[in-house]
């Protein structure tokens, strides 16, 4: 049997079942032993799943607590991130009023947008600062500024975003899956993305596939909840949805 329909094979059962032991893979591929371990380790380590003593758990059955710092994720995947900032920049229109979220996806949009006449507003202070020094007329919501991830939450951001009506709004994940939806690890910046995507008129949400199938500590969103911006949706998650944007060829 060739290794990607073994691949399949595993992944679609994990699918079924959210967890799989090596003996029941032994049987199920009539395969050996070291080759069924030689498989989870490639899936493990092509981000397809969730190597465990013993077998294999869905990956999106692996909660995601922990935030990575800006620094951290600035390093990961780029040129995904990039090419999603570019083609989301392209739906920036001539008087939009626009949320920008803070990440790291949604930052690198600054550096794409060509029309000036909008106005931005921003949970994120380097996004503010870079949109000044683009002369884009930029809105800072107040309140707590958290240290990982350089955003600001909290009850007056809350309070900041409800009195605005946004045109469209651009927002990064940490992580997605179908039956958790849009996930990422911090309490309080859920409730403020969760906030300001009730605000806005047309939702984006950039998010490059390495968070596909996995789930953080708390919902902001359901799957259904915008339009997807991603490079490479992958297999069987979002299939067929029309609620998903695939960006992966575009011209730079």
């Amino acid at each position: 049997m060739l290794t990607e329909k073994r691949f399949d094979m595993i992944l679609q059962l994990l699918n079924e079942k959210k967890s799989v032991t090596v003996t029941e893979l032994i049987k199920y591929l009539k395969t050996s032993e070291s080759t069924v371990r030689r498989d989870l380790n490639a899936l493990d380590q092509a981000g397809r799943l969730v190597k465990v003593f013993g077998g294999a758990v869905a990956k999106e059955m692996a909660i995601v607590s922990e935030e990575p710092s800006v620094k951290q994720k600035m390093d990961v995947n780029m040129e995904q991130k990039r090419m999603i900032a570019r083609y989301a920049a392209t739906l920036v229109e001539a008087g939009d009023f626009i949320y920008l979220d803070a990440g790291t996806t949604t930052g690198l949009m600054i550096d794409y947008l060509t029309e000036k006449n909008i106005t931005v507003v921003t949970n994120a202070v380097d996004h503010a600062k870079q949109l000044a020094a683009r002369e884009i007329r930029v809105l800072l919501i107040g309140g707590e500024l958290k240290n990982t991830t350089e955003a600001i939450v909290g009850n007056q951001a809350i309070l900041n975003i409800q009195s605005y009506h946004f045109s469209k709004g651009f927002f990064g994940t940490n992580s997605v899956s179908k039956k958790e939806g849009f996930t990422t690890p911090d309490y309080n910046e859920a409730l403020v993305k969760k906030t300001a995507l009730s605000a806005c008129y047309k939702k984006y949400i950039l998010c490059d596939s390495s968070k596909f199938d996995r789930v953080s500590s708390v919902t902001f969103a359901p799957i259904n909840e915008g339009t997807v911006l991603t490079e490479k949706p992958p297999r069987g998650m979002l299939g067929g949805s029309d609620n998903i944007v695939v960006v992966d060829g575009l011209p730079k």
